[in-house]
């Protein structure tokens, strides 16, 4: 009971506090580039960051951890896959060319920390200085321009747009949603641990399967709604640029707070599926230029099987 209402604050406070942050940007003046640079990426992403600071803070890792690493492994296979069954994704390659491959060497960045096996304080600093000096490189290269990659960072905004323009009401649905995500993860992060306990299943197993698909909610919402609107290219803007996201700034942040040990199972082999799905994800779209329904059929059922493995 305590995992599914964690999930349903999780979902419920990540949409809330996105919402809501866009409003409030929008009213002071941000420009939409930033906001889809930042907010949305930030704001879809706080579910993972809240629910691996309190697994860190608790003393599970492997939820902390197998949280991250689980999650862009779903938002890859599953909510890819799910999204390219409901309508194809048409990608340009232009626009996910550098995004893409700032993802990849996020992934990289990972599997060198986890084979170091320990990440603490410093490597948590680097990690949110790339993040930073990747957002800044951004922005200086595509404000005031039209390039594919700015269009698409500008179009994520639709994927958030706010429930209203008032700047107060916007502040009061910021502070809600962020008060109702730090909830959500206390209860899932308890549950989960509980969880563990009663069934005998390890901590990081569940941090990479139940954890990971629940803190990945906002991801699938807003790609089914991107798909079902035939935008799908917003859907996989959106987990490109959550994955990174979710590697330095998820990873780096929990770090600050406390260090953080990867299991051994992890370095294994999880980090290594997180590694080959965002490659693979990146060389089909930028060959092909699409990812079909069979290749979404394809990502469904690689994360099925990856899932039968931990059986």
């Amino acid at each position: 009971m305590e995992i599914v209402l964690g999930l349903i604050l999780l979902l419920v406070g990540g949409d809330t506090l996105v919402r809501g942050s866009v409003a409030v940007a929008r009213k002071i003046g941000i420009s939409e580039l930033m906001i889809g640079l930042t907010l949305v990426g930030f704001g879809t992403s706080t579910p993972e960051l809240v629910t691996s600071i309190q697994a860190a803070l608790a003393g599970s890792p492997g939820i902390a951890v197998g949280n991250v690493v689980g999650s862009n492994i779903a938002n890859i296979l599953l909510i890819l896959g799910t999204a390219a069954l409901i309508y194809p994704i048409a990608c340009q390659p232009a626009a996910i060319r550098r995004d893409g491959f700032v993802l990849v060497l996020a992934a990289l960045s990972c599997v060198a920390v986890s084979l170091w096996g320990h990440m603490n304080l410093w490597v948590g600093v680097l990690f949110i200085l790339l993040l930073a000096a990747y957002l800044f490189y951004s922005y200086l290269n595509e404000r005031n321009t039209q390039q594919p990659s700015a269009e698409l960072h500008r179009a994520e905004v639709e994927i958030a747009e706010p429930w209203t323009q008032k700047l107060w009401v916007g502040l009061v649905l910021a502070v809600v949603g962020i008060v109702l995500t730090i909830l959500g993860a206390q209860f899932l992060v308890s549950g989960a641990i509980k969880l563990s306990r009663a069934w005998g299943i390890s901590e990081t197993i569940i941090g990479l399967t139940i954890v990971a698909v629940g803190t990945s909610l906002p991801e699938l919402v807003t790609s089914i709604v991107a798909a079902l609107k035939r935008k799908s290219d917003l859907a996989l803007g959106n987990v490109i640029g959550s994955n990174i996201y979710n590697v330095w700034f998820i990873l780096g942040a929990t770090s600050l707070v406390k260090p953080i040990d990867f299991p051994s199972s992890i370095v294994v082999v999880d980090i290594w599926v997180m590694l080959a799905a965002s490659i693979l994800m990146l060389v089909i779209a930028l060959k092909r230029g699409a990812i079909s329904r069979w290749v979404g059929l394809g990502f469904l059922v690689l994360y099925g099987v990856y899932i039968a493995t931990m059986a």
